[in-house]
Formats: structure tokens, C-alpha cells, sequence
């Protein structure tokens, strides 16, 4: 194991999300102690209403909790303004969504760059052209979104996640909208950001094949964290994932 692995990318401790108040209040998260270790790809899944996108989001720092605490490394998001919480989102964190977020007028190239540009930062030319080949894409450097298909365009959003060097990629169900042959290339491509790349990654998900990818899933249930399995198959995560629906 490499020390990367015994650091911990992001967390949050005693996580609390209520939305609303009196007797329609929604308790998304209640309670949730976790950590996301460095160099380590994990997994969220769990029901309908489970609390697992409010989770993700939480950890990114792209909403606030109700009480607990998020950090991302040692930096506590919730003691920083809006403007130094803005800021670590751009140098510290990628984002992969489902619905790709690339800018249509720019090239596959200038996408990728975009977070180095916004931050003024010129990056590092022998690990953006590291991550084109690890992406398969350097023939598509000059072509624009529209000239993709989906699962190429997902391929640059994953890349774009990862030019700055983030200390964590979060990736929301990032191939709900691919069918399975490029749902799975975005997923190998994931994994191999982290083991032959030392990322980090932490993925919601609803589909046990994609779960499958990771090192770790997380199981939460009505706002809390009731499971976690290493060395998950589609299979084990599939029933794990049954039991929750005889359960309701």
C-alpha cells in the first residue's frame, strides 16, 4: 500500500442535511461519519431518497450542511467565505456530471484546459498530454463537443475533472447518460485514473455494474451510512441493494 492510500482526500463528520422545517422537515443526512481516503476510488450508492447525492454534494463543498462538518484534506468547508470556497472548488476539486457540461463553442482542448485558464495557470504540459492518452482522445484535440459522440464527450469532461490535479474528482452517476459500451469505457477510464494515476475519485451511482468499478462502495439508507463493501462485484452489490427493497 503506498502512503497516498492511508491519506484521506475528503470526509465529513457528524453530517446533517434538513431540508424544510416542523413536521415536513426531510432529514437527507443524519449523522454521516466518512472518510474518502486518497488514491482510492469509492462508490455511493444506495435508494431513492437515500441521501447519497446530498452526500456528494455536501463533500464538495456544492451545498452547505445543516450541522456537522466537511472537509476537503484539512481545510474545513463550512469556516470558509464564499470567495475561498469558490476558489478551493476550482483548484482542489473536479467534477464529472451526468449531463457532460462542456462548452460547445470551445475545442476538445480548450475544455480540458478550461479550469487551468480560469485560474490563470498555465498547468503541466506532460500531465495534460498524459491525461489525452489516457483518454484516447488526441485525435480529437480540434474538434468541438457537437462533433462527439457521448461517451467521447464524457471522456474530455473526465480529463477537463483531473487537468488541474484536484485532491478529489466527485462523479455524479457519470454515465446515466451513455449506453453500457461507453458507460463502461468512462468507468475503466475512472479506475485507471486512480491506480495508474494515483486519483481519487468518489462516484454516486444507482447501477451495481459501475459500483463494481470501485475499491469501496458506501450503502446509506434513509440518511445514514448502514453499509460499506471492498472488493465489490456487480453481484454482491446487486443483492446488497435487493435487500434494501425487501426491507421497504
Amino acid at each position: 500500500m503506498t502512503t497516498t492510500a492511508l491519506r484521506t482526500a475528503a470526509r465529513v463528520v457528524g453530517a446533517v442535511k434538513v431540508y424544510g422545517g416542523g413536521d415536513t422537515a426531510v432529514h437527507a443526512l443524519d449523522g454521516v461519519d466518512v472518510d474518502f481516503p486518497a488514491g482510492r476510488f469509492t462508490a455511493i450508492m444506495g435508494p431513492s431518497g437515500s441521501g447519497k447525492s446530498t452526500l456528494m454534494h455536501c463533500a464538495a463543498g456544492l451545498d452547505t450542511l445543516t450541522s456537522g462538518a466537511a472537509y476537503i484534506g484539512d481545510t474545513e468547508l463550512g469556516a470558509l467565505d464564499d470567495r475561498r470556497l469558490t476558489l478551493l472548488r476550482r483548484d482542489r476539486v473536479g467534477f464529472v456530471f451526468q449531463a457532460f457540461n462542456l462548452v460547445p463553442t470551445l475545442t476538445v482542448e480548450e475544455n480540458i484546459t478550461l479550469p487551468l485558464d480560469l485560474a490563470g495557470r498555465w498547468g503541466d504540459r506532460e500531465w495534460i498530454d498524459a491525461l489525452v492518452g489516457v483518454v484516447g482522445l488526441g485525435d480529437r484535440l480540434h474538434h468541438r463537443p457537437s462533433e462527439l459522440s457521448g461517451g467521447q464527450q464524457q471522456r474530455v469532461a473526465v480529463a477537463r475533472a483531473f487537468a488541474g490535479r484536484p485532491d478529489v474528482v466527485f462523479a455524479d452517476e457519470p454515465t446515466g447518460n451513455l449506453d453500457s459500451r461507453s458507460g463502461g469505457e468512462v468507468l475503466a477510464l475512472l479506475g485507471r485514473a486512480v491506480r495508474q494515476m494515483d486519483r481519487t475519485v468518489v462516484m454516486v451511482t444507482h447501477d451495481p455494474v459501475a459500483a463494481a468499478h470501485a475499491d469501496e462502495v458506501l450503502f446509506l439508507a434513509d440518511g445514514r451510512l448502514v453499509d460499506r463493501m471492498a472488493s465489490p462485484t456487480a453481484d454482491k452489490v446487486l443483492d446488497r441493494m435487493k435487500a434494501f427493497e425487501v426491507r421497504s
